[in-house]
């Protein structure tokens, strides 16, 4: 008798392909951001910026603070360390700077891992992680199986 291992099945057979998606964003984050300033001193465009009391959309909470992020333009299906490298390439040259701001500002890297996959893992190589010790943040990863 063969065993068939049990799997919870919530889409459809075509749909189950599995997909690995990956993003990295430097994330700065406080009160009285100087949003301008930011994007003139690392010389980037953000990705995102809020101001607090604005809201995502019409049902959602205010933002409680002011948020400026910068996210590599690559597309979500190259691994997490390819994102990483992107991104140390853009900030490297003004890592001075950031660090400087995390005396008034939260200042962090946001990495994320989407996939339908349960059973799934993903390794980063160790000379991308070079910009957490520059940076002097923790490596963390928010995980979204679906």
């Amino acid at each position: 008798m063969k065993v068939v291992p049990l799997r919870r099945r919530s889409k459809a057979p075509e749909e189950e392909r599995p997909y690995f998606a990956f993003s990295a964003a430097l994330r700065i984050h406080g009160q009285d951001l100087e949003l301008a300033k930011i994007s003139q001193k690392l010389g980037l465009k953000p990705s995102h910026v809020h101001r607090r009391g604005e809201r995502r959309n019409s049902r959602a909470a205010p933002w409680k603070d002011d948020a400026w992020h910068f996210q590599p333009d690559l597309d979500e299906s190259r691994p997490l360390g390819e994102h990483l490298d992107a991104l140390w390439i853009a900030i490297a040259p003004k890592i001075g700077y950031l660090k400087s701001l995390k005396s008034r500002h939260r200042v962090d890297v946001f990495c994320g891992y989407r996939s339908n996959s349960d059973t799934a893992g993903f390794e980063v190589p160790y000379q991308s992680l070079k910009l957490f010790a520059e940076l002097e943040v923790p490596f963390s990863v928010s995980v979204i199986i679906a």
